[in-house]
């Protein structure tokens, strides 16, 4: 269950939510808790989130560990800074940074070889979905994306499916449409000769507490990618919950 705070919080407002957050969520024993914050909370909230089992990551980063690359940050700085988490090809950056499957893939490369759990994001716009591309642009996503994955680092990688056209909308899939979408990812998986049951496949868009529970209801959907409605500690931890 992972929340995306976006380009949102000072420092300061993110380990107050973290104080608040990590006593909702302390029972859980079944399922992660995570979040991905800006790099410039990474430190101190990873010093905060300390022990308490919830995963701090960071939300980009650049797939060369040092180099000439202004306002980058690079996978051995996301671990020094104390997380262990990474969101990767994030439909913003793809849409308004110029990320591209082939980045996709080099960034994935990058986290796997420090240690980070990746989240490798893919999704379709309105128009593709529209015009009935769907698997067509999803397929296409995944075998660029995971180019040069190998099957053995199978538990540092998760998927999210995001369908563009539900982010921040208020529109959401429907759980029948998540479902058939998410099937079709592990079906591709298993096509790209990797272990489809045993990789994770989240669903991110437009997620709330009272859409939670359906949504996890299916038995495909392995969790959630949660973005505005990460952003408050008791409505986060309701998700975490399944909505309850």
């Amino acid at each position: 269950m992972a929340g995306n705070w976006k380009m949102f919080k000072t420092d300061d407002q993110a380990v107050s939510f973290i104080k608040n957050f990590v006593p909702l969520v302390g029972d859980i024993a079944d399922r992660d808790a995570a979040l991905a914050v800006p790099a410039t909370a990474l430190q101190r909230v990873a010093e905060e989130a300390k022990g308490s089992g919830v995963i701090i990551g960071a939300q980009n980063l650049h797939w060369e560990k040092e180099g000439a690359f202004t306002g980058e940050i690079s996978a051995p700085m996301i671990v020094g800074a104390g997380a262990s988490m990474v969101l990767i090809g994030h439909s913003e950056r793809r849409q308004y940074f110029g990320d591209t499957d082939e980045w996709v893939a080099k960034k994935l490369s990058a986290a796997i070889e420090a240690g980070l759990l990746a989240v490798v994001c893919v999704g379709e716009t309105l128009s593709e979905r529209e015009s009935e591309r769907t698997f067509e642009v999803l397929s296409k996503q995944l075998k660029g994306s995971l180019a040069g994955f190998a099957a053995k680092d199978e538990k540092k990688l998760i998927l999210a499916y995001e369908p563009v056209w539900a982010i921040g909308t208020g529109k959401t899939a429907t759980k029948e449409e998540a479902q058939e979408t998410q099937a079709f990812i592990r079906k591709e998986l298993k096509a790209l000769a990797l272990p489809a049951e045993s990789i994770r496949i989240l669903y991110g868009g437009s997620v709330k507490p009272d859409n939670a529970a359906d949504l996890m209801a299916q038995p495909d959907i392995d969790g959630l990618l949660v973005g505005g409605a990460s952003l408050q500690a008791d409505s986060f931890a309701k998700i975490v919950n399944f909505g309850k």
